[in-house]
């Protein structure tokens, strides 16, 4: 298996850097995020910094993991060690020939990328924080809290929440739903039902026992899918029907679930290890926890107490 640093290279405007892959390579005329695999002994920090010193001439100063890809193609199996990197010195430039380009997050669809590659943009179209409403909220705080995110996250960048409206008639909950995709451009909305979610033309959040009662992906790839997994089967099922995301618990005991065992970070950090999608952590999740979520592979974070005070406080 090559073993290959990958950087997902981000600059403050938000564009994206890709290069071409030369026509007399493998996978010739695609192109990709730029990296190359692993020297014996390297480490991944080491090498990443190594390969874009070499095809772009630019010195990594900051890199976080992003998501880690295995791929199987006809001739070779792959894994794929991404980092998103925006902090550099030095202005990028193909070193060896390659054709470079900085492109917008939502034209990346316009160039043809290399199968492994794939899982990288749905994690890039991603952010670090999946919200999940609140027990007992109304329409109206909701929709303040809401105007006080959409007001704070950086340009391009999805605000992804899962509607669970448990008090709330069907029709509330469409009504509302309804209310948040007119109001909020910037806004991934899932909803619990896959009828609803067709209804309305937004996404759907499967409990784990509708997630294994399924055969197929119950929605087109137009419309986001996500899962609630706790054991590798269940993560195993959402890998085959080709589910957006997925989130893992509990990694941390709760109040809502005492009698839970929590998975910890290393067990969570094996369980996602094979799993080519992005992973939201869940379950006793804080602001703190960010980073640790990160180093142990997931794409974030997900919650309800530990992500919702913080916004209380900005609040007043």
């Amino acid at each position: 298996m090559l073993h290959v640093s990958v950087a997902v290279i981000r600059d403050q405007a938000g564009r994206i850097l890709l290069s071409r892959r030369p026509d007399d390579k493998h996978l010739g005329g695609l192109w990709e995020f730029p990296g190359g695999k692993l020297e014996p002994g390297e480490s991944l920090a080491d090498g990443l910094k190594r390969e874009i010193d070499e095809e772009l001439g630019i010195l990594v100063e900051t890199h976080r993991p992003l998501i880690q890809v295995r791929h199987a193609y006809p001739d070779r199996e792959v894994l794929l060690d991404v980092h998103l990197v925006d902090r550099w010195h030095g202005e990028a430039s193909g070193r060896e020939g390659q054709e470079i380009a900085w492109v917008e997050p939502d034209s990346l669809a316009r160039y043809p990328l290399p199968p492994a590659d794939k899982p990288i943009v749905t994690a890039l179209e991603l952010p670090s924080r999946y919200l999940v409403t609140p027990p007992g909220i109304d329409r109206v705080e909701l929709m303040r809290r809401l105007d006080f995110i959409a007001a704070k996250v950086p340009r391009q960048e999805l605000i992804l929440l899962q509607l669970r409206l448990l008090e709330h008639s069907h029709a509330q909950v469409i009504e509302i739903a309804q209310q948040l995709l007119d109001r909020y451009t910037e806004l991934a909305l899932l909803v619990k039902e896959v009828g609803m979610a067709d209804e309305l033309g937004c996404g759907v959040h499967l409990r784990a026992a509708d997630l294994m009662a399924l055969d197929q992906r119950p929605l087109s790839s137009a419309q986001m899918v996500a899962a609630s997994c706790h054991t590798h089967e269940e993560l195993m099922q959402a890998v085959v029907l080709n589910v957006d995301f997925v989130t893992l618990s509990p990694v941390q005991r709760t109040l809502s679930h005492p009698h839970a065992a929590p998975l910890g970070w290393d067990m969570f950090g094996q369980m996602t290890e094979n799993v080519t999608m992005p992973v939201y952590a869940l379950g006793g999740m804080s602001e703190s926890d960010i980073e640790r979520a990160w180093q142990a592979g997931a794409q974030g974070i997900a919650g309800i107490s530990g992500i919702w005070p913080v916004l209380e406080d900005a609040l007043g």
